[in-house]
């Protein structure tokens, strides 16, 4: 996104968080909106316009924006604060439990989505602890009794205009809409509902990340509009000087301007970041590291701005990962994301992470000692201890993760163990590495005949039939499941409907009403087969074994 972009986005945001605080809702939900349409995947917008429908009764759509929060950021917890939020003041309590449980999966200690499984969980048991009670709030168990405990509600019980508008809530939940603009209502509904609505649940200070940016460091940072002094009005000078060598690849020109924009101004770090971005540039990482260390450094002395000593700590991650120092990258990248959290540091660093992991599993490789654990996993198969032999088979695996024979050995121990799943999974990954190796097919077609899954077993007997047409456990595994099948009317109606002929035959209300007439008038079947087109598809559908005439 453009610089100027970012800025009105921010601008908007801004000002939409003034609007909210002094209590101009409609103003904040617009000002909210107009920042979505020119940033349409920004979390936060979304998280603070889904706050501001919420503050102005409108739980719908406060809902709506709460799901596109997790759904554009679903490892932040305010979205499913959000989410819980919306959901509770539409009285669907479960479903706002639900919400408040995933954000706690995130943060375990957060004390305001403990308070809001709490709240959603009042709801959802009566008296006993155990009874339902249903999404009408105003219809409640003890809701009489909670409201006169309650010191903002008690005196609302002697108002004959206030139990009457109870009693419609009571019997007509929808008739809620009606009443939004008395106080007295929504003082009600905050006390059963356990959350504060005449509070919105604005952001404390939440920034958006910078949008993703090129891999390689870009040297030009934003202008802040300031008073400058001479010295100063040079150094800025010569910053553009350097930056213009830089885009024309003129290295050694863009230092020099950048050594003399420091000379002139050591407070500006923007100069020393832009140097490490040319260093890098020329493969000069050591000398890459150093500017940023230095930018850091001074940085912290005159209180740069956070994201600029993030941008110097990105650089040093980048240079690490440049010379494949893939956890010294991790490091940097890291201490980046504290300063500021950007798109680009966080994919550079999962992108260190996965490299990191496949160098680590490809040097703990090693066939021979793979060889050692298959022996030991299968002295154990043989003694019947198959949790032990699991060990050492998926160790075994770990030393030579392309063996095909590995997975097939664990796929027969968790056969042994029950683990049906686990031991298609190894099966599958068993063909994958080597199509043809038979005991995959095998292995797979033993299971799906203990799962009862008959159709399935016979499609992979014929694979492995194909491989080997005259292998034994084959030829007996596919017959069995032939012979299973046809005795079995419910799996002979399970497979002829997965094939798309049969579907679009049984779908076509003419033949619907043929086979029905077929069933009523047994004649009636020879004039039906004169028709060729009807002929064959009765004959599909005999093949199939969906239907027998006799």
């Amino acid at each position: 996104m453009a610089e100027d972009l970012q800025k009105k986005v921010a601008e908007l945001k801004d000002q939409g968080n003034r609007a909210l605080t002094s209590g101009n809702t409609q103003e904040a939900i617009r000002l909210y909106g107009e920042a979505i349409k020119i940033d349409p995947t920004n979390h936060v917008l979304y998280s603070n316009r889904s706050a501001a429908l919420a503050k102005a009764s409108n739980y719908e759509l406060a809902l709506v924006d709460a799901e596109k929060t997790v759904e554009l950021k679903p490892d932040w917890v305010k979205g499913f604060s959000r989410k819980g939020t919306a959901l509770s003041f539409l009285g669907r309590h479960e479903e706002a439990k639900m919400a408040y449980e995933e954000g706690l999966k995130l943060d375990p200690e957060n004390q305001q989505l403990k308070d809001g499984v709490k709240d959603a969980q009042a709801h959802l048991t009566g008296p006993a602890g155990s009874q339902p009670i249903g999404g009408n709030p105003f219809a409640a168990p003890g809701i009489m009794k909670r409201i006169e405990m309650d010191p903002r509600t008690k005196g609302f019980l002697a108002q004959p205009d206030y139990m009457e508008k109870l009693k419609q809530l009571q019997q007509n939940p929808q008739a809620l809409g009606n009443h939004l603009q008395d106080p007295r209502i929504m003082t009600t509904l905050s006390v059963l509902l356990g959350v504060d609505l005449q509070q919105a649940r604005e952001e404390d200070m939440d920034q958006r990340s910078s949008p993703p940016a090129k891999d390689e460091p870009e040297p030009m940072e934003e202008e802040e509009e300031e008073e400058l002094t001479d010295a100063q009005k040079e150094a800025k000078e010569e910053k553009k000087k350097g930056n213009e060598a830089y885009k024309k690849k003129d290295f050694e020109t863009a230092i020099q301007h950048y050594d003399k924009a420091i000379e002139l101004d050591a407070d500006d770090i923007t100069f020393l970041t832009n140097k490490a971005a040319v260093y890098f540039e020329m493969d000069r990482l050591e000398d890459c590291i150093k500017e940023s260390e230095k930018a850091i450094e001074r940085g912290r002395e005159v209180r740069s701005d956070f994201k600029l000593i993030a941008k110097a700590f990105f650089r040093i991650g980048q240079a690490y990962f440049k010379q494949e120092n893939y956890k010294d990258a991790i490091t940097y990248y890291n201490k980046s994301l504290t300063e500021h959290r950007t798109p680009e540091a966080l994919k550079k660093c999962q992108e260190a992470e996965k490299l990191r992991k496949e160098r680590e599993e490809n040097a703990y490789v090693d066939p021979e000692k793979a060889e050692e654990e298959k022996a030991l996993g299968n002295d154990l198969f043989q003694k019947g201890d198959y949790p032990n032999a699991l060990k050492h088979y998926s160790e075994a695996i770990k030393r030579n993760p392309q063996d095909p024979k590995l997975f097939s050995n664990r796929a027969f121990c968790y056969t042994k163990l029950a683990e049906w799943q686990l031991g298609i999974k190894d099966c599958d990954e068993c063909v994958r590495l080597d199509p043809k190796f038979l005991k995959g097919y095998l292995r797979k077609g033993a299971i799906l005949q203990a799962m009862k899954q008959w159709g399935r077993a016979q499609d992979v007997y014929s694979k492995a039939l194909d491989i080997d047409p005259n292998h034994q456990e084959a030829n007996e595994g596919y017959k069995k499941c032939l012979q299973t099948m046809s005795q079995d009317p419910e799996e002979i109606k399970k497979r002829a409907m997965a094939d798309p002929e049969v579907q679009n035959i049984m779908s076509d209300p003419a033949m619907r009403v043929i086979l029905d007439q077929m069933q009523n008038e047994p004649g009636a079947l020879n004039d039906h087969l004169q028709n060729p087109e009807i002929r064959a598809k009765i004959q599909k559908l005999m093949e199939s074994g969906l239907i027998q005439i006799r």
